[in-house]
């Protein structure tokens, strides 16, 4: 056990012994010049390495201010943090069930308890009066269950992006009992204000995941302190519920460099913790051999008359089972277990549910790949036939969605070795391609736009749109509603091409098409502005506009120009002879604006004419004489 020295004498102590002016009780640096921060860093290595042995180095680039605290302006104010935050749990299911297949339950579960945890704290601040009341509170601190390549990590980095939290991730593997050599848990903590910059207001409403903790629990034949298992499950027991995390620690270099450099200016000490009250921790692992455990339970509870016996096969429906008993029997502390009440279990992929990943145009294996070889100009596509025979190969390692990495690098790496050093701009993956690859190498090393491949390539881009509609119109109203953009048959098919064009996920190409129909809705503004006259485009009119942008025939400042030089005039004489002053656009509108200005001319002749002899039958005598 290393026994680390108190802070404050640490850091007096390294402040002065590397300027060589330390003597006990005295400190006098008048007339001294800080030194150069390569020289510092130089002294401070040196100096780590005697204290706390050769294998400690600073490697950080230290960058601290010459100037005197005189010289230096106001330091910036920070806002604290606020908690806006009212996300509902089906939203956040949405959300996830973009990116993530399968797992509904654990989806459910996840969603539900974090949307409440951080709605209570927003709740809490927003009327602390009715919770002052209140004797502590509990966490809805998770535990995710399953096999590897589920999506546990993935599930939980999607809702801390979605919520705007800070998140930071952590092996428990890594970490060792409080004073012990190895990792400190309370680092997690830090390493949250390390996300915000150093926004402790902010950090102190973040998430915390620890993968592997299936590993930290005890085994039974250790005999003694077992620092880096139950000893790990003892020190998170304080951070998991509330307590108060300092940040700076004798064995961080960089909280200590820190804070001499703030005492050389202010000659005062500080102290800075981080509450760890709102701050959500979720534990994860695979937990081989729970099953079993739970097995056994269920079995001895099977015995005796009217006893109902199951034995269920699933393991996923067997972890479903799970109780606080099983886990300590499995090796962790009751206290431990207590303060995580809420357990999500992930089911096992299937080959069916690795191909539907595949399918899935968020998924970032097949977009990665894309964006490999856009690196080098050339544009790939993934047949269907070839996505089912890699989610084949994936599913056979057995690894779940990990798999579908390792199937698609070994299918297509030769071909990203070689292809670079070619012309091919347009290379198509398919089935056969895969099976037979130095045929298909071959072929184009014998001419680079071989037709077989400029076959392939366009079926594959017909297939792509095609998958991309249909996934678009399945998801209609949540796309519509989460990007606020009207989705027409015509504008379906636009994403979809433009999808097909580029290599960025869907809500990438959902976000491009906002921000442009958001620009072309300006267009009514300025005319409006401009020439007093209310214009609005109907949705074919903007699907009409978005097709000349694709097409880079024109821009918005085009556009409106030619709008001006077509219909102002046309405007400005119907407003005159009717009074009207809106004005709606279609397609037919802007492809043919003097057929159009002609019809409202017409039409406002005729409406003229029928009010000039409306008046004249109401003045006719026959109209007003008795019967």
């Amino acid at each position: 056990m290393l026994n680390f020295p108190d802070f404050e004498s640490v850091t007096l102590s390294l402040a002065f012994k590397i300027r060589g002016d330390y003597s006990p009780g005295v400190m006098d640096t008048r007339n001294e010049k800080f030194p150069d921060p390569k020289e510092l860093e130089k002294e401070l290595t040196d100096f780590l390495s005697k204290k706390f042995g050769g294998s400690v180095k600073l490697a950080t680039p230290i960058v601290l201010p010459q100037a005197e605290p005189s010289d230096i302006g106001q330091p910036a104010i920070r806002t604290p943090a606020e908690i806006n935050f009212d996300l509902k749990p089906e939203e956040l299911v949405a959300y996830l069930d973009q990116y993530i297949i399968k797992q509904d339950r654990a989806k459910a579960i996840l969603a539900t308890k974090i949307c409440t945890h951080f709605n209570r704290i927003r709740h809490r601040k927003a009327s602390p009066d009715q919770t002052e009341a209140m004797v502590g509170s509990i966490k809805n601190n998770i535990l995710m269950m399953g096999p590897t390549g589920v999506g546990k990590t993935y599930m939980i980095r999607l809702i801390a992006q979605k919520l705007g939290v800070p998140f930071v991730k952590g092996d428990a593997t890594k970490f060792s009992e409080t004073g012990y050599v190895g990792g400190d848990v309370e680092d997690l903590v830090r390493d949250l204000v390390r996300e915000t910059d150093g926004d402790i207001e902010r950090a102190q409403y973040g998430i915390i995941y620890i993968d592997e903790i299936d590993k930290i629990a005890s085994a039974q034949n250790i005999i003694g302190a077992d620092v880096s298992r139950t000893g790990v499950q003892r020190a998170l027991l304080k951070p998991m519920e509330e307590t108060e995390i300092d940040l700076k620690v004798p064995h961080d270099p960089i909280s200590m460099l820190q804070e001499i450099e703030r005492f050389r200016k202010t000659g005062q000490r500080e102290r800075s913790a981080v509450n760890t009250k709102n701050i959500l921790f979720i534990m994860s692992g695979a937990f081989s051999g729970l099953d079993k455990i739970i097995k056994k339970r269920l079995s001895k509870q099977a015995i005796g008359f009217g006893a109902t016996f199951t034995n269920p096969d699933d393991e996923a429906e067997i972890l479903a089972r799970v109780s606080s008993e099983d886990l300590i029997s499995y090796g962790f502390e009751s206290e431990f277990i207590g303060r995580l009440p809420v357990r999500a279990v992930f089911e096992q992929l299937s080959e069916e549910d690795l191909l539907t990943i595949l399918n899935n145009p968020n998924n970032p294996i097949v977009l990665g790949k894309k964006l490999d070889f856009a690196a080098y100009g050339i544009t790939v596509k993934f047949s269907t036939d070839a996505l089912k025979l890699l989610a084949r190969h994936a599913f056979h390692e057995n690894t779940g969605a990990r798999g579908l990495v390792s199937a698609v690098e070994r299918a297509i790496l030769n071909f990203e070795k070689h292809l670079p050093s070619t012309k091919v701009r347009h290379f198509a993956v398919s089935e056969d391609v895969i099976q037979n690859p130095d045929l298909w190498m071959d072929k184009l090393d014998e001419r680079s736009d071989h037709p077989d491949m400029a076959a392939e390539f366009a079926k594959i881009s017909s297939e792509e749109k095609e998958a991309l509609i249909r996934y678009v119109n399945v998801n209609k109203s949540h796309l519509s509603d989460r990007f606020g953009l009207p989705l027409t048959s015509t504008r379906v098919e636009l994403i979809a091409e433009h999808y097909a064009a580029q290599n960025t996920d869907i809500n990438g190409v959902f976000d491009q098409f906002r921000h442009f129909y958001e620009q072309i809705k300006t267009i009514e503004m300025q005319f409006l502005k401009k020439h007093g006259i209310n214009i609005v485009f109907e949705e074919d009119a903007i699907d009409h506009i978005i097709t000349q942008w694709r097409q880079s025939k024109t821009d918005l400042d085009a556009i409106y120009k030619q709008l001006s030089l077509n219909l102002e005039y046309g405007f400005k004489l119907v407003r005159e002879k009717t009074g009207r002053n809106r004005f709606f656009l279609t397609r037919q509108a802007l492809e043919a604006p003097e057929e159009f200005i002609s019809q409202l001319l017409k039409e406002a002749h005729s409406r003229s004419d029928n009010a000039l002899n409306l008046g004249a039958v109401n003045e006719s005598p026959e109209r007003t004489r008795p019967r």
